[in-house]
C-alpha cells in the first residue's frame, strides 16, 4: 500500500503524480477482487434460494439463467483499463479465503457451511468497499491538488506533454 500523504501540496509535481498512478494501481485491484466477492455472494445467494425452494440444477444452470441482481451501472468515474495480476496478494488473500469456505464444493456444503461462505463473503467485500472509497479520497485529493497547480499556473500542460 501506498504511503499516506497529509498535504498532496507538499508534494514536487512528478512524485504527486506517481503517488496518484500507485493509488490507481492499488485501487483496480481492490474493485477487481471486490467484483469477484459480489458476483460469488450472488451465486451462494441463488444456491440457497434454489435449495429453500426446492429447485433443481446446477451452478452452470445459476450461471445460465441469470439469477441475481441487475448488472451494475458502475462508477460515475470514467472507465480505465486495468490488469490485475492472478498472483497478486489481494487475488491471493480472496482465493484462500475462497478455498477455506469451501467456494468450489459449493454443492457440498450444508446449510451452516453455505451461511459461513455467505458470511465470510460479504465480510471481504464490505472491507474491500471501504477501502476502494478511502484509496478514493485519497486519489480525488490529489487530482485536485494536480488541477488547483494547473489553475494557478504551478504546474503548465505543455510540461505535461513533453514527459
Amino acid at each position: 500500500m501506498s504511503r499516506e500523504v497529509a498535504d498532496p501540496g507538499s508534494l514536487p509535481l512528478p512524485e504527486l503524480r506517481a503517488e496518484r498512478d500507485t493509488l490507481r494501481a492499488e485501487e483496480d485491484a481492490v474493485s477487481f477482487v471486490r467484483r469477484l466477492a459480489q458476483g460469488r455472494v450472488d451465486l451462494v445467494e441463488a444456491v440457497r434460494h434454489r435449495r429453500q425452494s426446492g429447485e433443481s440444477g446446477s451452478i452452470a444452470d445459476i450461471i445460465r439463467s441469470g439469477v441475481g441482481p441487475a448488472p451494475s451501472t458502475g462508477s460515475a468515474r470514467p472507465p480505465r483499463d486495468t490488469e490485475v495480476a492472478a498472483d497478486h496478494p489481494l487475488v491471493t488473500e480472496f482465493d484462500q479465503l475462497c478455498d477455506r469456505l469451501g467456494f468450489d464444493d459449493m454443492p457440498g456444503l450444508d446449510d451452516g457451511g453455505l451461511d459461513r461462505l455467505h458470511a465470510g463473503l460479504v465480510e471481504f467485500e464490505a472491507r474491500q468497499s471501504t477501502r476502494r472509497r478511502e484509496l478514493f479520497d485519497r486519489i480525488d485529493a490529489l487530482t485536485a491538488e494536480l488541477v488547483r497547480r494547473y489553475r494557478d499556473g504551478g504546474a503548465s500542460v505543455d510540461a505535461l506533454l513533453e514527459s
